[in-house]
C-alpha cells in the first residue's frame, strides 16, 4: 500500500478561508461585521480558520484591521476546536502575528513563479526562502506552526519557467527547514485534474511526515474533478471559502474563485467521515456571507 492510500484513513481537515474571500473585496467590510462573521465561522467546526493577515496596509487595505478583529473575537469566546491562521509576507509580519497567543498558524505564500513572488511579497524566490527560514525560527520560538502555500504551484500566466520538477525542488527545500504543513496552491485556476493528482500524490508519498494540503481555485464546471483528483491522491487537507469568493488580487485582474465551502462539504460527505460540523452555525455563516459579499 502506498502512502497516498494509507493517508485516506486520516481525518479530513477543512480549512475555511474568509481572509482569502475578503482580501480582494472592493468594498471595505466594517470591522464589527468581520468579527460577527468570523465568530460564526468559529462555531462550525472547521479545523482551521484563515481569518486575517499581517501584511502591508497598502497591499491589502481590506485587512488593515486584523489585530482589532482578533481582539474583538477574544471578547466573544466560543468553545471551538478551530485554530486561527494568519497570513504574513515577511519577518515583521511574522513577529507581529506571533505575539498573539490566539493564533496557532502562520501562513506564508511561497511562489515558484519569480514574477508572482515579486508582485505578492516584493521579494525574489531566493529572498523568500531566507524569509521562510527566519519565519520558521520565529514559529519554533513562539510555538506556532508554519504553513507554506506553494503559489502558482500548477503553472503561471506570466511565462515564467514551470515544471513539476521545479515545484518539487522548492517543496523539498522548504520541507528540509522543518516546515510542518505545505499546501499546493492553484493560484489562478490553471491546474488540470491530472496535474492535481500527480503532483499531490507525489508530494504526499515523498513527504510522509508532513501535512500536505491543496488550496485550489476553480470555477464550478471543473471543481469536482479537481477535488476528486486531490482526494484520490490521498489529500486530507482542503481549503475553501463560503460562496466560493476569493482569489489573490496580486495575481491578475480576472480572479478565479475559491472552492465553495458548502459544496465541498456536501461533496466530501459522499466519501469520507467529516469532522462533526454544526450545521446551524454553518447556515448562519452562509447568511452572513450573503450579507457581506453583496455589491
Amino acid at each position: 500500500m502506498n502512502t497516498s492510500e494509507q493517508s485516506t484513513t486520516e481525518p479530513i481537515q477543512l480549512i475555511e478561508c474568509p481572509r482569502d474571500a475578503m482580501q480582494g473585496w472592493p468594498v471595505f467590510i466594517p470591522t464589527e461585521k468581520k468579527i460577527e462573521y468570523l465568530h460564526s465561522l468559529l462555531q462550525v467546526g472547521f479545523h482551521t480558520l484563515d481569518f486575517g493577515s499581517f501584511v502591508s496596509a497598502k497591499a491589502i487595505p481590506q485587512l488593515t484591521d486584523t489585530a482589532t478583529v482578533l481582539k474583538g473575537l477574544q471578547q466573544l469566546p466560543v468553545d471551538s476546536p478551530t485554530k486561527l491562521l494568519a497570513i504574513i509576507a515577511n519577518v515583521r509580519g511574522a513577529e507581529e502575528a506571533a505575539a498573539f497567543d490566539a493564533i496557532s498558524y502562520l501562513g506564508f505564500p511561497f511562489s515558484v513563479s519569480e514574477t508572482f513572488q515579486q508582485r505578492n511579497t516584493n521579494s525574489s524566490i531566493a529572498q523568500s526562502l531566507q524569509r521562510v527560514t527566519d519565519i520558521q525560527r520565529i514559529c519554533e520560538q513562539s510555538r506556532k506552526a508554519l504553513v507554506i502555500y506553494i503559489s502558482m504551484g500548477f503553472g503561471n500566466p506570466y511565462g515564467d519557467a514551470w515544471s513539476p520538477e521545479i515545484v518539487f525542488e522548492w517543496v523539498n527545500r522548504i520541507a528540509a527547514l522543518g516546515v510542518p504543513v505545505i499546501s499546493l496552491a492553484d493560484t489562478v485556476g490553471l491546474a488540470t485534474p491530472e496535474q492535481v493528482y500527480s503532483m499531490t500524490s507525489y508530494v504526499i508519498e515523498k513527504l510522509p511526515q508532513h501535512q500536505i494540503g491543496v488550496h485550489l481555485h476553480s470555477s464550478a464546471h471543473n471543481r469536482a474533478a479537481k477535488i476528486e483528483a486531490a482526494r484520490k491522491a490521498g489529500c486530507r487537507r482542503f481549503d475553501s471559502a463560503m460562496k466560493g469568493i476569493g482569489g489573490c488580487p496580486m495575481a491578475n485582474d480576472d480572479l478565479v474563485g475559491n472552492i465553495d465551502t458548502e459544496w465541498l462539504i456536501s461533496y466530501l460527505e459522499q466519501y469520507d467521515n467529516l469532522p462533526m460540523l454544526n450545521k446551524t452555525a454553518l447556515a448562519k455563516s452562509v447568511n452572513l456571507a450573503n450579507e457581506i459579499f453583496t455589491l
